[in-house]
Protein backbone atom coordinates (compact mmCIF):
# COMPACT_ATOMS: atom_id res chain seq x y z
CA UNK A 1 0.00 0.00 0.00
CA UNK A 2 2.87 2.41 0.78
CA UNK A 3 4.29 1.86 -2.70
CA UNK A 4 0.93 2.78 -4.27
CA UNK A 5 0.62 5.93 -2.15
CA UNK A 6 4.15 7.04 -3.01
CA UNK A 7 3.57 6.31 -6.69
CA UNK A 8 0.33 8.32 -6.72
CA UNK A 9 1.95 11.25 -4.91
CA UNK A 10 4.74 11.39 -7.47
CA UNK A 11 2.26 11.10 -10.37
CA UNK A 12 0.14 13.94 -9.05
CA UNK A 13 3.17 16.12 -8.49
CA UNK A 14 4.14 15.71 -12.15
CA UNK A 15 1.47 18.20 -13.15
CA UNK A 16 3.58 20.80 -11.35
CA UNK A 17 6.52 20.10 -13.66
CA UNK A 18 5.95 23.15 -15.84
CA UNK A 19 8.13 26.16 -16.39
CA UNK A 20 6.96 29.07 -14.23
CA UNK A 21 5.63 31.98 -16.22
CA UNK A 22 8.22 34.73 -16.62
CA UNK A 23 6.50 38.08 -16.54
CA UNK A 24 7.80 40.84 -18.76
CA UNK A 25 8.06 44.37 -17.45
CA UNK A 26 4.86 46.33 -18.03
CA UNK A 27 2.99 43.23 -19.14
CA UNK A 28 -0.78 43.29 -18.74
CA UNK A 29 -2.23 40.83 -16.21
CA UNK A 30 -3.94 37.81 -17.79
CA UNK A 31 -2.86 38.63 -21.31
CA UNK A 32 -3.20 35.93 -24.00
CA UNK A 33 0.23 34.43 -23.21
CA UNK A 34 -0.62 34.07 -19.51
CA UNK A 35 -4.05 32.64 -20.27
CA UNK A 36 -2.46 30.09 -22.61
CA UNK A 37 0.09 29.19 -19.90
CA UNK A 38 -2.67 28.41 -17.41
CA UNK A 39 -4.82 26.67 -20.00
CA UNK A 40 -1.95 24.27 -20.71
CA UNK A 41 -1.41 23.65 -16.99
CA UNK A 42 -5.11 22.91 -16.45
CA UNK A 43 -5.36 20.67 -19.53
CA UNK A 44 -2.29 18.67 -18.51
CA UNK A 45 -3.63 18.24 -14.99
CA UNK A 46 -7.03 17.13 -16.27
CA UNK A 47 -5.44 14.68 -18.72
CA UNK A 48 -3.39 13.19 -15.89
CA UNK A 49 -6.44 12.79 -13.66
CA UNK A 50 -8.41 11.15 -16.47
CA UNK A 51 -5.57 8.67 -17.06
CA UNK A 52 -5.68 7.82 -13.36
CA UNK A 53 -9.42 7.12 -13.63
CA UNK A 54 -8.76 4.74 -16.51
CA UNK A 55 -6.04 2.97 -14.52
CA UNK A 56 -8.39 2.59 -11.56
CA UNK A 57 -11.12 1.02 -13.67
CA UNK A 58 -8.62 -1.41 -15.17
CA UNK A 59 -7.13 -2.20 -11.78
CA UNK A 60 -10.51 -2.89 -10.21
CA UNK A 61 -11.55 -5.15 -13.09
CA UNK A 62 -8.27 -7.08 -13.09
CA UNK A 63 -7.91 -7.40 -9.32
CA UNK A 64 -11.52 -8.17 -8.42
CA UNK A 65 -11.15 -11.61 -6.86
CA UNK A 66 -13.50 -13.49 -4.60
CA UNK A 67 -11.05 -14.47 -1.88
CA UNK A 68 -12.14 -17.40 0.31
CA UNK A 69 -10.54 -15.79 3.37
CA UNK A 70 -12.79 -13.08 4.88
CA UNK A 71 -9.74 -11.01 5.92
CA UNK A 72 -8.43 -10.96 2.35
CA UNK A 73 -11.87 -9.94 1.04
CA UNK A 74 -12.13 -7.19 3.65
CA UNK A 75 -8.67 -5.89 2.73
CA UNK A 76 -9.55 -5.83 -0.97
CA UNK A 77 -12.86 -4.09 -0.31
CA UNK A 78 -11.13 -1.48 1.84
CA UNK A 79 -8.53 -0.85 -0.89
CA UNK A 80 -11.28 -0.46 -3.50
CA UNK A 81 -13.24 1.83 -1.19
CA UNK A 82 -10.21 4.04 -0.59
CA UNK A 83 -9.47 4.16 -4.31
CA UNK A 84 -13.08 5.11 -5.11
CA UNK A 85 -13.04 7.90 -2.51
CA UNK A 86 -9.85 9.22 -4.07
CA UNK A 87 -11.43 9.13 -7.54
CA UNK A 88 -14.49 10.96 -6.20
CA UNK A 89 -12.26 13.77 -4.90
CA UNK A 90 -10.50 13.84 -8.25
CA UNK A 91 -13.87 13.98 -10.03
CA UNK A 92 -14.66 17.13 -8.05
CA UNK A 93 -11.22 18.50 -8.92
CA UNK A 94 -11.86 17.81 -12.62
CA UNK A 95 -15.05 19.84 -12.30
CA UNK A 96 -13.03 22.75 -10.84
CA UNK A 97 -10.50 22.40 -13.64
CA UNK A 98 -13.32 22.58 -16.19
CA UNK A 99 -14.62 25.71 -14.46
CA UNK A 100 -11.14 27.22 -14.69
CA UNK A 101 -10.95 26.39 -18.41
CA UNK A 102 -14.36 27.98 -18.92
CA UNK A 103 -13.21 31.10 -17.04
CA UNK A 104 -10.20 31.30 -19.36
CA UNK A 105 -12.50 31.17 -22.40
CA UNK A 106 -14.66 33.92 -20.89
CA UNK A 107 -11.65 36.07 -19.86
CA UNK A 108 -12.62 35.82 -16.18
CA UNK A 109 -9.69 33.65 -15.10
CA UNK A 110 -7.26 35.03 -12.56
CA UNK A 111 -9.59 37.45 -10.78
CA UNK A 112 -11.06 36.98 -7.31
CA UNK A 113 -14.72 35.98 -7.47
CA UNK A 114 -15.30 37.79 -4.19
CA UNK A 115 -13.61 41.18 -4.58
CA UNK A 116 -12.53 41.21 -8.23
CA UNK A 117 -8.83 41.92 -7.75
CA UNK A 118 -6.01 39.95 -9.37
CA UNK A 119 -5.35 36.58 -7.73
CA UNK A 120 -1.73 36.62 -8.86
CA UNK A 121 0.42 34.53 -11.17
CA UNK A 122 2.34 32.68 -8.45
CA UNK A 123 -0.80 31.79 -6.48
CA UNK A 124 -2.43 30.47 -9.63
CA UNK A 125 0.64 28.42 -10.46
CA UNK A 126 0.54 26.94 -6.97
CA UNK A 127 -3.23 26.35 -7.19
CA UNK A 128 -4.52 26.72 -10.76
CA UNK A 129 -8.13 26.24 -9.62
CA UNK A 130 -8.02 29.14 -7.15
CA UNK A 131 -11.00 31.47 -7.48
CA UNK A 132 -10.20 33.84 -4.62
CA UNK A 133 -7.29 36.10 -3.76
CA UNK A 134 -5.34 35.14 -0.68
CA UNK A 135 -7.00 37.82 1.48
CA UNK A 136 -10.58 36.78 0.65
CA UNK A 137 -9.72 33.09 1.04
CA UNK A 138 -8.16 33.76 4.45
CA UNK A 139 -11.28 35.66 5.58
CA UNK A 140 -13.50 32.83 4.33
CA UNK A 141 -11.49 30.26 6.29
CA UNK A 142 -11.64 32.39 9.45
CA UNK A 143 -15.45 32.66 9.09
CA UNK A 144 -15.69 28.88 8.56
CA UNK A 145 -13.72 28.22 11.75
CA UNK A 146 -15.95 30.58 13.72
CA UNK A 147 -19.16 28.87 12.62
CA UNK A 148 -17.97 25.35 13.47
Amino acid sequence: MAVTTTKKASELSQFKSFDPYVEKEGEEYMNPAQLEHFKQILLAWKRQLMEEVDRTVGHMKDDATNFPDPNDRATQEEEFSLELRTRDRERKLIKKIDEGLKAIEEDDYGYCESCGIEIGIRRLEARPTATMCIDCKTLEEIRERQTV
